[in-house]
């Protein structure tokens, strides 16, 4: 047993590697399929210092005042950014495409741009472009301000619609993550429970109601504490809405059905519907192809119906003056939502 036969030279290397050659391809499967979830997480990085970059988690927090550059690696990059950037064509804002990559500076930042910052590679053919779901990248930014432990808001009143078949939204978010953050009713004065399953608070969003009824409804604002005196946010009137999804339901009705020549007749369509849907009206009137001058107001409100259920009621007037033989006939309201548009008709006779 101990006369064995000399070895080779290099045999005692052949099996060890044949042994770890075995379980070294799915490990680097694993490192392959874990790059490539990195790399499509990759595209979005942060300028540190000059050639310093480094890759962006899920959020980052910022001290407001301060500058930030992002690039994103593509030739053709589309961004998103807190829309109100937008809306005041804010200057501190600047975006450039460059050769491998896009740029966007925000210097000078407030509490107000807080948000979510992201972008993605656009592959393009022809005039159709379309969105390359493994190339995008995105982060959210809370630039803290101690004075401002929420974002602000271009109005200190806003109108939450509860719908029964959806989440609603109370958009108090914060600049500081770890800020302590409560719910209160107005009136009676009271704390609202988060309980975590009908009522959540997501530092990115606001407290969210899953299933809104009608109990929700009144007037709400949130509390926020960091470190200080707390802090009040704008009030937010909850209203509740059940109206059926569809066409407009809508209907027309004539001052009066029979007119002498000269009379002033007016005409009125009402739609009503969901508070937060906009009405189209158009119009076809007898004086119409003939140039028959009228005046054509459009305009909305609210109601309570009294049940606990707000309801959009909308209107278009359409107004004859010096009523003539030429404006006798149908008039025909079509309005239109979403959902479609119906079509509404009443007659106007000459005595």
């Amino acid at each position: 047993a101990k006369s064995k036969r000399p070895k080779e030279p290099g045999e005692n290397k052949i099996k060890p590697i044949n042994k770890k050659v075995k379980p070294k391809a799915p490990k680097m499967r694993e490192r392959e399929s874990a790059d490539s979830s990195l790399k499509s997480q990759s595209i979005l990085t942060q300028v540190m210092d000059k050639g310093h970059f480094q890759k962006l988690a899920a959020t980052l927090s910022l001290s407001a005042g301060q500058s930030i550059e992002l690039r994103c690696k593509g030739s053709n990059v589309t961004w998103n950014y807190p829309s109100y950037l937008d809306t005041f064509k804010d200057s501190r804002l600047s975006i450039k495409q460059l050769d491998r990559y896009g740029q966007l500076i925000l210097a000078n930042s407030t509490a107000a741009d807080t948000g979510e910052y992201s972008c993605w590679l656009q592959l393009c053919n022809g005039n159709k472009c379309r969105k390359d779901e493994t190339k995008t990248g995105s982060t959210y930014i809370f630039f803290t301000d101690k004075e401002e432990l929420f974002v602000p808001t271009p109005s200190y009143f806003e109108i939450v619609y509860l719908n029964p078949d959806k989440p609603a939204v109370i958009p108090c978010r914060v600049t500081t993550p770890s800020a302590k953050v409560t719910l209160h009713r107005e009136f009676p004065a009271e704390e609202i429970e988060t309980d975590g399953t009908d009522i959540i608070y997501d530092v990115k969003k606001g407290f969210i109601y899953q299933h809104p009824t009608s109990d929700h409804k009144g007037i709400v604002y949130c509390k926020a504490e960091s470190q200080g005196a707390p802090q009040i946010s704008i009030k937010y009137h909850l209203l509740y809405v059940e109206v059926p999804k569809g066409p407009p339901s809508t209907t027309i009705a004539a001052s009066s059905n029979r007119a002498e020549v000269s009379d002033s007749v007016h005409v009125i369509c009402t739609v009503l519907g969901e508070p937060d849907v906009d009405v189209n009206f158009r119009w076809q009137y007898p004086g119409q192809e003939s140039e028959r001058p009228a005046i054509i107001q459009n305009f909305w409100r609210l109601i309570n119906r009294g049940t606990g259920h707000t309801t959009r009621i909308s209107k278009s007037m359409l107004l004859v003056e010096d009523f003539e033989a030429r404006d006798a006939g149908n008039y025909i309201c079509i309005a239109r939502n979403l959902q479609g548009e119906t079509t509404v008709a009443t007659r106007v006779e000459l005595s």
